[in-house]
């Protein structure tokens, strides 16, 4: 189905990173979209295009007090539950937040969504961090069992099941994304963010966590979108799982190479941590990352950009303050 076809749609975290690159895709499609956001971590100048638009409203609220979710809600038929704390490196420093912030928030909001009548879909964005160091590359959605190794990965597979359970007991349908990294302008997290950060503070030297072969998936986030979009399109059955990713690989070393190429950076020294278990990041980092992307190829969606191609725009605009 079109987007026009999504009725009225509520979004958590609608001012953040991944919400208000899809905040602008369905505004500029006319949708009626509602943006949910205590902008924790969003901010307004993402969304501010849309202030005064007539099918545009901003609320805001925080997950974690349920009564202001109910009232929102009104007349929604899609919920695009983005709200969370991406920081998967406090996991282990403080794992309340991330029960707080992802757990707990994702069952308020499944508590309101139950006392409406209105909600047809819950769109959820979930994480590649739920599969934990899977034995099998490229991991696809049937992967079992599930062992997540961060605190932010667990969190990730609770709302999961929070969310099915809830779509198969009250009668609405749920679309569950599996994102890989996802870059690209408006990113306030990550390592792109980071290294253009630190090097814009000492462009002589650059610390990078771990031992710098830590390999992954990156997809730009004009893809992940369509992405979204498109699984919605697909949708058949009461709860579906869709991992989003690109088809191929970057290692942190090669990301930081390409940061200083596009910041013009020569002889930049860099500072490996050396990591935890086996050069790691930070406890909870998954070392290796690829998802199988073949159940939203067989519907007919691609990536356009790989990860490498990812990487590089992403740093681009990063790098312009995007």
């Amino acid at each position: 189905m079109p987007s026009s076809n999504l009725g009225k749609v509520f979004i958590t975290g609608g001012a953040g990173f991944i919400g208000s690159h899809l905040t602008n895709r369905l505004c500029a499609e006319h949708v009626d979209v509602i943006v949910f956001d205590n902008l924790s971590a969003g901010r307004m100048e993402n969304i501010e295009k849309w202030l005064d638009a007539p099918n545009f409203k901003f609320v805001l609220g925080d997950l974690l007090f349920p009564e202001k979710i109910l009232e929102s809600l009104d007349n929604c038929e899609t919920v695009f539950h983005f709200a969370a704390n991406p920081e998967v490196k406090i996991s282990s420093e403080n794992p309340q937040v991330h029960y707080e912030q992802n757990v707990l928030a994702t069952f308020n909001l499944l508590e309101a969504v139950r006392r409406t009548e209105s909600v047809k879909t819950i769109v959820f964005a979930s994480s590649s961090a739920v599969y934990g160091d899977a034995e099998e590359i490229p991991t696809p959605e049937d992967y079992a069992p599930l062992k997540p190794i961060s605190v932010y990965g667990a969190s990730k597979l609770a709302s999961e099941a929070l969310i099915i359970s809830y779509a198969y007991n009250y009668g609405f349908k749920t679309i569950i994304y599996r994102l890989a990294n996802i870059v690209g302008s408006r990113a306030r997290h990550g390592i792109i963010y980071d290294f253009v950060r630190k090097l814009k503070e000492n462009p002589e030297r650059l610390e990078i966590l771990g031992d710098g072969s830590q390999k992954k998936s990156y997809l730009h986030v004009e893809d992940c979108i369509d992405a979204i979009l498109f699984g919605i399109n697909v949708n058949r059955g009461n709860a579906e799982i869709f991992n989003v990713g690109s088809e191929d690989q970057i290692t942190v070393k090669e990301i930081a190479d390409i940061v200083c190429r596009k910041m013009r950076l020569k002889g930049v020294q860099y500072m490996f941590t050396g990591g935890v278990d086996g050069g790691r990041g930070w406890k909870g980092d998954v070392k290796f990352m690829l998802l199988s992307i073949n159940k939203l190829k067989k519907l007919g969606w691609k990536p356009k950009l790989n990860s490498r191609q990812a990487v590089e725009r992403a740093v681009e605009e990063i790098i312009k303050g995007g």
